[in-house]
């Protein structure tokens, strides 16, 4: 069985300098470190082969993972893109069917509120749009609080009722 931790202390200096001695940034070399150990904790090799070493076999992961990172890199390059540029790539307007939906949305929650009683919409209105408790809500329309508990959320429940949240 392999003890990882024993492992990771005996050899990840030595597996890092050698991961930045093949000219990986440090950050890098770093993540690939710990690449290396996640692959040998998920699939350890077995005991049984014939002159078996942990640090060979620690070294040769390490470096299969260097190697495929560098052929990554090289087929798609990493580009750095500051925050004004990203900003002009990246719209963060919804889609026009996204407005379309929102909207529509809103009508059907609008049409729900106006079927409820004046005292319940109103009690839901304090709370979900107000932001007051449920005490604060109790208070400002004269009932108790386990009145208006059940008055908003008979109101929740109205509302997905009546409006198309899917």
């Amino acid at each position: 069985m392999w003890d990882i931790q024993r492992l990771f202390r005996v050899h990840s200096r030595e597996i890092l300098r050698s991961l930045r001695r093949r000219g990986l940034d440090p950050d890098t070399a770093a993540d690939l470190l710990q690449d290396t150990f996640l692959r040998v904790l998920s699939k350890p090799p077995s005991n049984s082969a014939p002159n078996f070493n942990p640090r060979a076999y620690l070294f040769e992961v390490s470096r299969t993972l260097s190697i495929n990172y560098k052929k990554r890199s090289s087929n798609a390059p990493i580009v750095a893109v500051d925050d004004e540029l990203l900003a002009q790539i990246a719209d963060q307007a919804p889609s026009p069917e996204t407005v379309v939906y929102s909207r529509q949305c809103l009508e059907q929650v609008a049409r729900a509120l106006d079927e409820l009683p004046e005292t319940t919409r109103m009690a839901f209105e304090l709370h979900r749009f107000e932001g007051l408790t449920i005490g604060d809500v109790a208070t400002q329309i004269g009932l108790s609080t386990t009145r208006t508990w059940e008055l908003i959320h008979h109101a929740y429940r109205h509302l997905l009722e009546r409006v198309d949240f899917s």
